[in-house]
């Protein structure tokens, strides 16, 4: 089976820096793999995608170098199995809150006697190869987002989970369940701490701990924190800034010199 290179970076403690897609469009995807990120994922939950052009997103990711994830909509087996099957090498499922969600969810991703997923594995076969089903269960990488209070509280036990390889945080909504506004920088030092716990703790139990970020110098910071997975924004925050800058430089080109 094809190995998963983002589980290898993170065991010798090496920083994946991931895109985030939410455009639906094989094109954009198949842009965004060829440049230099070793993950990108396509995002089921607040991304404009449908499964079918998830699929399409994951054949365009086949001709690059990054490794295939997706965020499933919600901790649904029938969901995660789905994306699985598309050709998924990782899920990061959201509003994980408890170590019964997680074991669900992780049940979902390991075929049996481990796991409840059901054998059917389509175009995982052909990308990650015929030896798949010996193989995907060490291979499939199950990522909770940290989201709720309910979650934050019960952190140790979710990563105490057996086969939960990593946390993902997702600050906005980790702001919101604190009070704050939702912000991917958070400012307010109760939920800068949550996320410095969150980071600890993920590394203190041997498992990946993943953020989403605002930009690459966020990304940076992030990674110099001891995050291992980290999202410089999505496609569209990306494209957004870009498509700004090229219209400052055509009006102004001194504005457009300036830093954001």
């Amino acid at each position: 089976m094809r190995s998963n290179h983002l589980k290898e970076m993170c065991q010798r403690q090496q920083a994946a820096v991931n895109a985030w897609l939410t455009i639906a469009s094989p094109y954009a995807a198949e842009v965004m793999g060829h440049q230099g990120f070793d993950t990108v994922t396509v995002d089921m939950q607040h991304g404009m995608i449908g499964f079918e052009q998830a699929v399409g997103m994951f054949q365009a990711l086949s001709a690059t170098s990054a490794l295939p994830l997706a965020r499933v909509s919600c901790n649904n087996p029938a969901l995660i199995m789905q994306m699985l099957d598309a050709g998924a090498y990782g899920i990061i499922c959201p509003m994980i809150s408890s170590a019964e969600e997680a074991r669900s969810f992780v049940s979902a991703c390991r075929y049996p006697p481990v796991g409840t997923r059901s054998f059917g594995p389509a175009r995982g076969l052909l990308y990650g190869g015929a030896d798949y089903f010996q193989c995907a269960n060490h291979e499939i990488l199950a990522l909770a987002m940290i989201e709720t209070r309910a979650g934050l509280d019960a952190l140790d036990a979710i990563l105490a989970v057996e086969g939960l390889d990593g946390i993902f945080v997702g600050p906005n909504d980790l702001s919101l369940a604190m009070g704050k506004a939702p912000k991917s920088e958070p400012d307010d030092k109760a939920v800068r701490d949550a996320i410095a716990h969150i980071c600890a703790r993920t590394l203190a139990h041997g498992k990946i701990p993943g953020i989403f970020c605002s930009d690459g110098d966020a990304a940076a910071r992030r990674i110099a924190e001891g995050f291992l997975l980290v999202t410089p924004g999505t496609d569209v925050a990306l494209l957004s800034r870009a498509a700004s800058r090229a219209v400052q430089a055509a009006r102004d080109p001194a504005r457009a010199q300036a830093p954001f």
